[in-house]
């Protein structure tokens, strides 16, 4: 696993054990290398994910989610019911299995990584709360935590990229790939916000994803609970 896709996992598996310990508060009161398998051993929790974040409300969403082999599993079988209804009686045997972020060799599986990660931080930026004194506190404590001078150069290059949907949207090399993106995107975004679903929407047409693939997504997230 490389240090993006590492890192990428556990921000996402993070945001169970940042909304359990909330709970427990209250009741009480381009990227390459392989990476090592304790890396950020519950570290990377709390702090600089709510930044990120911004609302509970968001990291709740990911919490009933999971890691990145969660969000893959999701596209692929979201992608593959949407491949099968595209093909009518087409048998499902004929039909190339969808190529997620879970079912790839390291280094593609590098590429959907970033790709999933721009669009995650992009997604957090869409309420327009995250202002130069939280990117200050983020970056600092992903540098706390000891993340790579590359991952932390790529961070900080993002954080502080002008929100651009068009932009985001140009990473996506495959379908699967958008789909991921999207599906990232609605886990951390408040659909509720106009700011919010304008950038989705606009988004998704970037992504060019067909509505029946958007609302597929969308549904799936429904009946997760997320």
């Amino acid at each position: 696993m490389n240090q993006l896709t590492g890192f990428l996992d556990h921000l996402l598996k993070s945001a169970g054990a940042t909304v359990s310990g909330a709970n427990q508060t209250n009741r009480g009161s381009g990227i390459g290398g392989a990476l090592n398998s304790d890396f950020g051993r519950g570290t990377l929790t709390g702090g600089a994910l709510g930044l990120l974040l911004g609302k509970n409300k968001k990291a709740r969403k990911l919490a009933s989610y999971g890691g990145l082999a969660a969000l893959g599993m999701m596209v692929y079988n979201t992608y593959g019911e949407y491949q099968r209804q595209q093909a009518g009686s087409a048998q499902p045997a004929a039909l190339p299995a969808p190529q997620t972020v879970d079912r790839l060799p390291a280094a593609q599986a590098s590429a959907h990584s970033a790709a999933i990660l721009q669009a995650l931080v992009a997604a957090a930026k869409a309420d327009g709360h995250i202002d130069a004194r939280e990117r200050e506190l983020i970056e600092g404590e992903y540098a706390r935590q000891g993340l790579p001078a590359e991952v932390q150069q790529w961070l900080h290059a993002e954080l502080e990229k002008p929100l651009d949907p068009a932009e985001v949207a140009r990473a996506a090399s495959t379908p699967e790939m958008a789909a991921e993106m999207y599906l990232a995107s609605l886990l951390v975004a408040d659909e509720q916000s106009f700011m919010e679903r304008a950038y989705l929407d606009e988004l998704a047409r970037q992504l060019k994803l067909e509505p029946a693939l958007q609302q597929r997504l969308q549904n799936q997230l429904v009946t997760a609970g997320a």
